[in-house]
């Protein structure tokens, strides 16, 4: 009998990408990794955020995990790797800390909504992830930690996106023992807005988006731009940004088209301009 040639499977990807409507959903895939934040993962994340951006058919994003988790942070193994380097990793930490840092800066500044569907652990990095959305959907088996001071490593990166989403003392307290909260206790900080029945949350994330989607997409952008840019100013400032803002908007097609529609009682129809 010939020879068979045997066959290697491809390997699945390891984000995954649909639209529902004029929602995107992004699906991190590396279950057995616990969906963990590799280079590739990194990498490819901020290419889809940038494809998400360019592409206006697109009006609100989804983010997702397979698997038990939804992400558990940086891929220490793959990092640990790289302590046999000439300089035991620091250049390559560095890269990867800065290129992480900056997809996540791309999450902030998308100019479309970008919802976070959390199905189970959201570790380090994972949390940090999930404080960097807009908006965020729980299971109700969902939990929350920065446990890097468990293992002689400061979550500092995660630290910047979670002590702009909860209070100082509670992001600290999560900081300093590492310890994991429940998605009850995260959505009493201010971490997520919604608890949902466990296995509901992505079906829920997406009508959320749906909801959010419906509005004039030229309104979601320049308000989303200005929620987190007057956040950092003094009150002052902010409220002198803002009126320049509500100025532009009140020029924009919509801010007419849909103020007509309310006084005449009518649905608006957008020009997204």
């Amino acid at each position: 009998m010939p020879a068979q040639t045997a066959r290697t499977a491809a390997p699945s990807p390891i984000l995954l990408r649909e639209t529902v409507g004029s929602v995107a959903i992004l699906t991190l895939n590396r279950p057995a990794a616990r969906n963990s934040l590799s280079e590739g993962m990194i990498a490819e994340l901020h290419a889809a955020l940038k494809q998400i951006e360019a592409d206006a058919s697109v009006r609100a994003l989804v983010i997702a995990g397979n698997g038990p988790a939804f992400s558990a942070g940086h891929d220490v193994k793959e990092l640990t790797a790289r302590r046999t380097d000439s300089d035991r990793g620091r250049a390559y930490f560095a890269q990867i800390m800065n290129a992480c840092s900056a997809m996540m800066r791309a999450v902030v500044h998308l100019p479309k909504p970008v919802i976070a569907a959390v199905q189970g652990i959201a570790t380090a990095a994972g949390c940090q992830l999930v404080a960097s959305c807009d908006l965020a959907i729980a299971s109700e088996a969902a939990t929350f930690a920065t446990p890097g001071v468990d293992i002689g490593l400061f979550c500092s990166t995660p630290m910047v996106a979670l002590s702009r989403n909860v209070p100082r003392k509670q992001a600290m307290e999560m900081l300093l023992t590492g310890e994991p909260i429940p998605a009850i206790r995260a959505r009493e900080i201010g971490l997520v807005n919604r608890v949902v029945t466990a296995g509901t949350e992505r079906d829920q994330a997406i009508a959320l988006a749906q909801k959010v989607a419906l509005k004039s997409a030229y309104t979601v952008k320049l308000g989303k731009a200005a929620f987190y840019r007057q956040a950092e100013m003094n009150l002052a400032d902010a409220y002198r940004y803002a009126a320049e803002v509500m100025t532009e908007n009140m020029m924009a097609r919509d801010a007419e088209e849909g103020i007509g529609a309310f006084i005449e009682k009518r649905e608006p129809k957008w020009q997204d301009r």
